[in-house]
């Protein structure tokens, strides 16, 4: 494994058979996804096609292919697929869910402006440390007023820098290096890279109106601590609905665990994209 995305690739595959169940038992990864299915929900036109990023065992993908909406999902870990292939085939959603081997990086290889609405979960992007590169090559599969959906991890999480006034500093600061950190998946280690808001808003460009950005586990905790919900059943309702009236308002809907960012893709020029890189066309 001679780059991030080999071992990114292997790590998610070994994990792929425990995924669905950790999620299940995970109160807050559970709360976390039913927020970003209902900001999903109120974007998405009844006919949309949409190209799911990093779509892991597709928990989301069957979600949406089960009120009708086709979905292509791709993603690198042959693991998580052959978990999506099975559900799909379970499910009898195989006419609604198509799958492909390939990373984000490698849309160049999908037909140009097939897709209505592109939608990435829970930092699957923080694995590259090149958003540039990346919103080009979506801007070149996605239809003129097509909208992207984006669950990112940003660098300030107040859960996280709480744990300072325990003398964890590791852990409080990892967020804010500059060149990422070294994450640990089944033991397998690779370089994962925190995006803020404004980096996030810069990277997209000029071709991207965004038009909501809400914050995910601001002020209820983050799903690491998945015992906060067992021991303090009561707390935890009340910061999540707490998270739930305020993630749309300035620092909540920026500064948590996870930022949801949807933008409607408006080109304002004709572009030409060869090798990676975008050229103005006539």
């Amino acid at each position: 494994m001679n780059n991030t995305f080999d071992r990114v690739s292997e790590a998610f595959s070994r994990q792929s058979e425990m995924f669905d169940e950790y999620e299940k038992s995970n109160r807050i990864l559970t709360w976390m996804r039913s927020v970003t299915r209902s900001h999903l929900l109120r974007h998405l036109k009844n006919n949309d096609i949409i190209l799911e990023l990093n779509a892991g065992t597709g928990l989301d993908a069957v979600y949406l292919a089960q009120r009708g909406f086709r979905i292509h999902c791709i993603d690198i870990s042959e693991g998580m697929l052959n978990k999506l292939a099975r559900k799909a085939a379970d499910l009898k959603l195989e006419s609604l869910i198509s799958y492909q081997l390939l990373s984000f990086t490698g849309l160049d290889r999908l037909d140009k402006n097939s897709f209505d609405y592109i939608f990435s979960n829970f930092g699957g992007l923080n694995c590259t440390d090149n958003l540039d590169d990346l919103f080009q090559q979506i801007g070149r599969v996605l239809r003129p007023g097509g909208k992207v959906t984006l669950v990112i991890i940003p660098p300030v999480c107040p859960w996280e820098l709480a744990l300072l006034f325990k003398g964890k500093f590791k852990t409080a600061l990892r967020r804010l290096h500059k060149h990422g950190i070294t994450a640990n998946i089944e033991g397998i280690e690779f370089k994962t890279y925190y995006h803020g808001y404004h980096k996030t808003v810069k990277a997209l460009g000029n071709d991207f109106k965004i038009i909501e950005s809400q914050g995910l586990a601001s002020i209820s905790p983050p799903p690491y601590m998945i015992n906060f919900p067992v021991l303090y059943p009561r707390l935890y309702r009340w910061l999540t609905k707490t998270d739930e009236k305020l993630s749309h308002l300035f620092p909540f809907n920026r500064w948590a665990d996870h930022f949801i960012i949807t933008a409607i893709y408006q080109p304002q020029k004709n572009y030409i994209i060869e090798n990676g890189n975008r050229y103005a066309g006539k």
